[in-house]
């Protein structure tokens, strides 16, 4: 329902938090509040005598009788006491339908590109325009005839949206079996009513090609409860084509993870890496408060990558771009809306990634409001529901069989940025506790130019042992027992450096030398990997298994050596060899020539 002016009325401003109260109306009914909802407070004001008239839009977060605090999207200055409110009866929602793909949004889902083209790079107050082109012709082709019975999420029509088959589904939130009156194939703007329905108790209604959805609810809720669609636990990993992570702490598809890391660790390459070689469908980036130079070299570099599926990377992503410079409030909606973006993709069957860079940013924001509600503070005054909310964020990942059979998954993972690299402060704790693989970026590492700077030992995946049956059937049956052996050699061999950082070289024995030099070999032919080189960037499963097994032979054959200065000629040789051959595509002239000079190498 649309709200009326003047059903409530402002009574404090607190910075982005503003207190309302309800009025009666003319019939003396007192309107109803109701968490979520989203109102327009219209600030009274005149500039150079002509009436302006602005609706900021909204969040009510807390209720209290008839007064409500709310958080406001907008800059609250020009607010005053006394000024009218609008409710909109609509929980804070997006629009889902054709025309997401290729979009920057904002973190309430206003089309950015749209903005600046029509009002400048400064974001006016109190804009509303439509998330997805309505103007825009898509062809519809009809799943479903007249007289057909169809419930929650069922299938109606398709759409081509660039390389995908867009579904047009039965909004999520409808209840009971409706009847089909009939349905129109052509092309329409996605406002255009497409589809006739009955329900049981005989009225109609007419559909459309998109349908809105509130964000802080899953899309599959509904759905899900009344058994429409299925839940499935993730059995297959993530292959991201970069081989720290795919074989020591791999990430299922439907799963979760995490990579916190210090300023200057390599998170942003790491994400564009894992969004451009992930194989997934589509991929949605959430920049939730993080520096406007970061956001600006996203937005201008994903149209220019090159997508290893054809066309370009921006034709199968959604940016959700709320930066530290704009409000709190958006920042911290934003993470939800892209959620909900990937939930819907989800539920047509495909593959989606959802990368949130980063949570910390977002938590902050929650932070800021709590404070602002004067709620009671948890630990470095965080509200005292971080972890619920961490989770609520998380548990939205998984995998789903959907009405016509097809599966599709939501990965999520989620970028921390502690302070000073401190993994122990709140935001990275209780993500730990929520995710299921932890990629944790070391400085240290980057210092070394040790790209992706993931730290082996810190690091961990539960997946690994999940997925045990996935690998066994896929690379062999003793993988999962090589990874592990490898990890525990990475682990010794670290033992070893501590040991001669305090006695040198000469205080350690030959045999624990070598372990040192197996150790510094495997972290620098096959942890490391090089971002900007077109072959080494990407390695696929099956390159992966054949180098792993070669490094693995390399390491644990029985080797007699003179003295340490042999242990080290032959290792640095070796590595030479698999650098150079990390470089060389499969099968080529060099690439041959490589192997034959490390199997030489290891018969001398």
């Amino acid at each position: 329902m649309s709200g009326q002016m003047g059903s409530a009325r402002v009574v404090a401003v607190r910075d982005d938090i503003v207190t309302i109260e309800t009025v009666p109306d003319s019939d003396g009914k007192m309107p109803a509040l109701v968490k979520n909802e989203v109102v327009y407070i219209c600030p009274t004001r005149s500039e150079n005598q002509v009436a302006h008239r602005e609706r900021l839009k909204s969040e009510v977060l807390r209720i209290r009788g008839n007064v409500a605090d709310v958080q406001v999207f907008e800059d609250t200055r020009g607010i005053a006491i006394g000024d009218p409110v609008e409710q909109s009866g609509e929980l804070l929602s997006v629009t889902l339908g054709p025309g997401l793909l290729g979009q920057v949004y904002d973190g309430l889902q206003n089309p950015l590109e749209v903005i600046a083209s029509g009002h400048g790079f400064f974001l006016p107050k109190g804009l509303d325009i439509d998330a997805v082109d309505v103007n825009k012709i898509w062809h519809f082709s009809p799943k479903v005839r007249a007289g057909d019975k169809v419930k929650a999420g069922d299938i109606l029509g398709t759409v081509q949206e660039g390389r995908f088959v867009h579904k047009i589904m039965l909004p999520f939130n409808w209840d009971g079996f409706y009847r089909v009156c009939w349905v129109q194939e052509g092309s329409f703007p996605v406002t255009a009513a497409v589809v006739g329905l009955e329900d049981s108790h005989g009225a109609e209604h007419e559909l459309s090609m998109t349908q809105r959805w509130p964000v802080r609810r899953p899309v599959t809720e509904n759905i899900l409860k009344k058994k429409y669609s299925e839940r499935l636990y993730p059995h297959e990993p993530l292959v991201t084509t970069l081989r720290l992570i795919d074989t020591f702490f791999p990430v299922a598809r439907g799963g979760t993870a995490c990579i916190p890391g210090p300023f200057g660790a390599g998170k942003t390459v790491l994400q564009h890496l894992i969004s451009r070689h992930s194989d997934v469908d589509i991929v949605i980036v959430v920049a939730c408060g993080e520096r406007a130079g970061e956001v600006v070299e996203t937005i201008t570099e994903f149209p220019q990558l090159s997508d290893p599926k054809g066309g370009t990377l921006m034709d199968r992503t959604i940016i959700i771009c709320n930066t530290s410079s704009m409000p709190v409030a958006a920042r911290e909606a934003s993470i939800y809306t892209g959620i909900t973006l990937g939930e819907y993709y989800r539920q047509m069957g495909y593959q989606v990634l959802l990368l949130a860079d980063s949570t910390s940013r977002w938590a902050q924001a929650m932070r800021e409001t709590s404070g602002r509600l004067e709620e009671i503070p948890g630990e470095e005054a965080f509200p005292a529901y971080l972890d619920s909310a961490v989770r609520s964020v998380y548990e939205r990942a998984g995998v789903i069989r959907s009405n016509d059979g097809s599966t599709g998954s939501l990965t999520i993972i989620g970028t921390v940025s502690p302070a000073g690299g401190n993994f122990e402060e709140p935001v990275t704790q209780s993500t730990l506790r929520t995710v299921k693989a932890f990629l944790g970026l070391s400085a240290d590492r980057a210092y070394k130019r040790y790209y992706p700077a993931v730290d082996p030992l810190l690091s961990w995946s539960r997946y690994l042992e999940q997925l045990g049956g996935w690998y066994r059937k896929n690379l062999g049956t003793d993988w999962v027992a090589n990874v592990e052996r490898m990890s525990n050699l990475l682990a010794e061999g670290d033992q070893v450096l501590q040991m001669m950082q305090v006695t040198g070289e000469e205080g350690v024995s030959l045999e624990d030398f070598l372990t040192y030099q197996r150790s510094v070999f495997l972290d620098m032919v096959y942890l490391q990997q090089d971002a900007f080189d077109q072959v080494d960037a990407s390695t696929s499963l099956s390159r992966q298994q054949d180098m792993f097994v070669l490094i693995t032979d390399c390491v644990t054959e029985v080797k007699k050596f003179p003295d340490k200065e042999g242990v080290r000629d032959y290792f640095s040789k070796l590595t030479n060899l698999f650098k150079n051959l990390n470089y060389e595509p499969v099968g080529s002239h060099d690439y041959h020539q490589f192997r034959r000079e490390i199997e030489c190498l290891r018969k001398a």
